[in-house]
């Protein structure tokens, strides 16, 4: 089967390549689709490679920061929490340098491995997505987006610094590990506590129950499990998941007392 393959200069280009997303596969790092394709999983008309689309950016005015699409995963490991650490902690250094932003956000977790670690964090950040696909452009919230089930093209998204973060993983000797579960949080200006977890859902899910409790980190934890729905998959049980996600909320929410 003959491929399309387009390689837009610009991100109105890309928009104008993608159109209404049918029949198309997106690369910019290439660290899933690279695996998907030469798997046969993914098997599309149209390819469209984004390195030369000018999506790589990390912009800051005042305290809103905006993220390009195709920014490397790297790039932002020196942000504040929770979304730095969040981003440190995927992979090893070279799937830091080639993935991006945009590949991790879009990324849905399978039956095989969680993925979209980054989801949690800019979910607890409050994070908009401005994107382009059927209807055209428009900036919506990250979990609006997350719902159209990557069928939009992700050009950047955006967040306000929080007056705090924190993050927690369970963690994996090897370097190359996927991450089964983590928890990300973000205290507002205005006060308002955020929380979201990845891990525990085919996409990162903002824990409301627990954010409700967040005065008490302890009866905050045993709340969040009333916020997802667990499963077993390769990396950990939905048993170890229910027992050990209490505690990761425990520990960001204490984080964030401290920092406040």
């Amino acid at each position: 089967m003959d491929i399309d393959v387009r390689i837009p200069d610009s991100s109105r280009a890309a928009a104008a390549d993608f159109g209404d997303g049918s029949g198309v596969s997106v690369m910019a790092g290439g660290t899933i689709m690279m695996n998907l394709l030469n798997s046969y999983r993914a098997q599309p008309s149209k390819v469209l490679l984004l390195h030369k689309a000018g999506l790589s950016y990390v912009n800051q005015d005042g305290s809103t920061v905006t993220i390009g699409a195709t920014t490397p995963l790297a790039d932002l490991a020196g942000l504040p929490a929770p979304l730095g650490p969040c981003a440190a902690n995927i992979g090893d250094p070279a799937i830091r340098g080639q993935g991006t932003v945009g590949g991790n956000l879009c990324a849905i977790a399978s039956e095989e491995f969680p993925v979209g670690d980054l989801q949690g964090a800019l979910l607890a950040l409050g994070a908009t997505v401005r994107s382009t696909g059927e209807g055209g452009e428009r900036t919506e919230g990250l979990a609006e987006f997350l719902s159209s089930g990557g069928s939009r093209l992700l050009l950047e998204v955006s967040f306000q610094l929080p007056a705090a973060g924190a993050f927690e993983a369970l963690r994996r000797p090897h370097t190359k590990h996927f991450t089964p579960l983590a928890v990300s949080g973000a205290l507002a200006s205005d006060g308002e506590v955020r929380l979201a977890a990845t891990g525990a859902a085919s996409t990162g899910v903002r824990l409301s129950s627990a954010e409700a409790a967040a005065n008490d980190p302890s009866e905050a934890g045993q709340a969040a499990l009333e916020d997802v729905t667990l499963a077993d998959d390769a990396l950990a049980s939905a048993w170890y998941r229910g027992r050990t996600l209490p505690t990761l909320v425990e520990r960001v929410l204490t984080q964030l007392k401290e920092q406040a």
